[in-house]
């Protein structure tokens, strides 16, 4: 099934028609500085028709689904609704993908539309992982609680892990590390999403580009009041303007080790804080597994960082986690020491696929029923 994957930003809409059953990119690319959805939509239908690849059906990555999706959803009048219903928990994200969304229905109005949503396989947390300790009128009434993100890779990259070792997803326990400028960690156990690092938001967990991760939530009431800004302007700081970024002054992995190579101390201390929260994570989800098969490394800089991977498993010895050097540098599927009695992978992300296959299944439910 030739499925369009659409990932509508608020000033970009990125997008790939992709062969459900092979993988294959038919075609793909990115429209910037978009005005509306609309426009840049025609920009897409352009490039496809150009290809005489008609598209069988359109998969819409959309950022949170709430406690109410746990898997696709075919789109219609009232999924846009409750995505609609769901703006006050992703004000960055899901007003941007619903705009994607109804631009699409306007544009493709009879091609089936589904809506796969980050938060869907974080929906099997235990309440003990996914309760904030704060009053149970702030989960009951407005939702907080931690939901996770990275979900639709997080899932991917697990099976794939579970096939390069050989063994089934259900037997294994897992902690798959997203590494890319937005970073997060989950704890798979027996395929199932135990606990991860996101939260009501994607501002929790791992230091990222430009998101400062896991802060002491009185930093945001102390900066307001010590510059007189707003708290929604230090919480635009947070996401934005720290990070990596904040560390250092650049959000690039590639550019912080290149300037570590030539000296630079602030851009090491930088990739030190990256490293450290990620390796205190793979500590904590240890403990919730009670063991682990494999560390899975994933997306941009977990894919292609040997510095980074090296810097996060050094001291790890105790949970069996021993690089062999030379496969690391080189990127190589498996990059632990032969023996090891922890495995650790290098596994590539692949969500434009996982998202067609996803939308590909549900399109042919429909059509058997």
């Amino acid at each position: 099934m030739r499925v369009l994957v659409l990932n509508s930003g608020s000033s970009s809409v990125k997008y790939q028609l992709v062969d459900s059953d092979t993988g294959e990119r038919l075609a793909g690319g990115v429209v910037e500085e978009v005005d509306d959805h609309e426009s840049a939509l025609r920009e897409v239908v352009t490039e496809v028709e150009r290809l005489d690849q008609p598209v069988e059906a359109i998969g819409h990555r959309v950022v949170h689904g709430g406690d109410v999706f746990s898997e696709p959803a075919r789109i219609d009048d009232d999924v846009v609704e409750v995505i609609r219903d769901l703006v006050p928990l992703a004000p960055l994200h899901n007003p941007a993908n619903l705009a994607g969304i109804e631009a699409a229905r306007a544009t493709w109005p009879a091609v089936t539309q589904v809506a796969v949503f980050d938060t869907a396989f974080h929906r099997t947390l235990p309440p003990a992982a996914y309760r904030y300790a704060v009053p149970g009128s702030w989960y009951e009434e407005h939702g907080v609680r931690r939901y996770g993100f990275h979900g639709t890779s997080h899932d991917a990259v697990s099976a794939l892990a579970a096939e390069m070792l050989g063994r089934p997803r259900d037997e294994l326990d897992l902690i798959v590390a997203h590494l890319g400028n937005g970073a997060s960690m989950t704890a798979v156990q027996h395929g199932r999403s135990v606990e991860t690092s996101m939260g009501l938001s994607p501002l929790e967990g791992l230091v990222m580009g430009t998101r400062s991760g896991d802060v002491d939530p009185a930093v945001v009431g102390h900066v307001a009041q010590a510059t007189g800004r707003s708290e929604a302007d230090v919480l635009a700081d947070l996401n934005r303007s720290s990070g990596l970024l904040g560390l250092c002054g650049d959000s690039d992995v590639r550019e912080i080790t290149a300037r570590i190579d030539a000296g630079d101390e602030t851009a090491d201390l930088a990739l030190d804080v990256f490293c450290h929260r990620i390796r205190k994570y793979v500590g904590a989800y240890v403990a919730v597994l009670g063991g682990c098969d494999a560390l899975v490394f994933t997306a941009g800089i977990g894919e292609h960082s040997a510095v980074v991977r090296a810097r996060v498993c050094a001291g790890l010895e105790v949970f069996g986690i021993v690089l062999d050097v030379d496969r690391n540098e080189r990127s190589a599927p498996v990059i632990s020491r032969d023996g090891a009695s922890t495995a650790v992978l290098v596994v590539p992300t692949d969500e434009e696929r996982a998202i067609a296959e996803q939308t590909a299944r549900l399109v042919a439910r429909e059509r058997k029923s």
